[in-house]
């Protein structure tokens, strides 16, 4: 069996790629196309689990070592778990979130090295990477102000101060940049329509299939 395609939605909250994300499910859905979500962190219970201890805006204590450590484990459970057995089953992923949130929140963010990420992600993922990556890039400000439109307490990542979203914004941008190959950089003010008609056309070109626009 041809294995699956992994597909990740990538960017600072608000930007809308989990809107994006829902709505690429639900134009593969329609044509039959093998597929699942998940999200990181998260999407198996244990992984859930670490994801509750991560965000919880209770646990300020957590210190940036422990937060990376943890972000990973739950990666870790994640792939083994459930996004490698769907993509041997031959079903394509959608994921929100994977690495490239990692170089961006604990690298460019935390200040990480980012050599010692990739070495420690790969030990986590086992190697895997992405066939596609969608980043949806928004100013900041609009990031913020979307977010309180939500009404949505903030959890404790969300809770750093202006700085250090700008560093996350900054560190998707330029891996973007320099992987132009298999990542993908929109512009998140257009509107959903827009944006998601050009994640349809993207994935019909990657997973080759008889797909497009009906």
């Amino acid at each position: 069996m041809t294995p699956g395609h992994f597909i990740t939605f990538e960017g600072v909250d608000g930007c809308g790629k989990t809107t994006q994300l829902n709505l690429a499910a639900e134009f593969l859905r329609e044509r039959d196309v093998p597929f699942i979500t998940t999200r990181e962190p998260g999407g198996t219970r244990v992984a859930e689990m670490i994801r509750e201890l991560i965000l919880c805006p209770d646990h300020e204590e957590i210190v940036d070592s422990c937060e990376l450590l943890l972000y990973l484990a739950a990666r870790a459970q994640h792939v083994q778990e459930k996004i490698r057995p769907a993509l041997e089953r031959g079903m394509s992923v959608l994921c929100d979130r994977f690495a490239e949130a990692t170089f961006a929140y604990q690298g460019y963010g935390r200040g990480f090295e980012l050599e010692n990420l990739v070495r420690l992600n790969d030990f986590a993922t086992g190697g895997l990477t992405p066939s596609l990556t969608f980043i949806f890039d928004i100013p900041v400000e609009l990031a913020m102000d979307r977010m309180r439109g939500m009404g949505k307490a903030h959890d404790r990542l969300e809770r750093n101060g202006r700085e250090f979203h700008e560093r996350v914004r900054e560190g998707y941008r330029a891996q973007a940049a320099a992987q132009t190959d298999r990542m993908v950089l929109f512009d998140g003010r257009r509107s959903i329509d827009e944006l998601a008609s050009e994640v349809r056309a993207r994935l019909s070109e990657k997973i080759g299939r008889k797909i497009a626009e009906v």
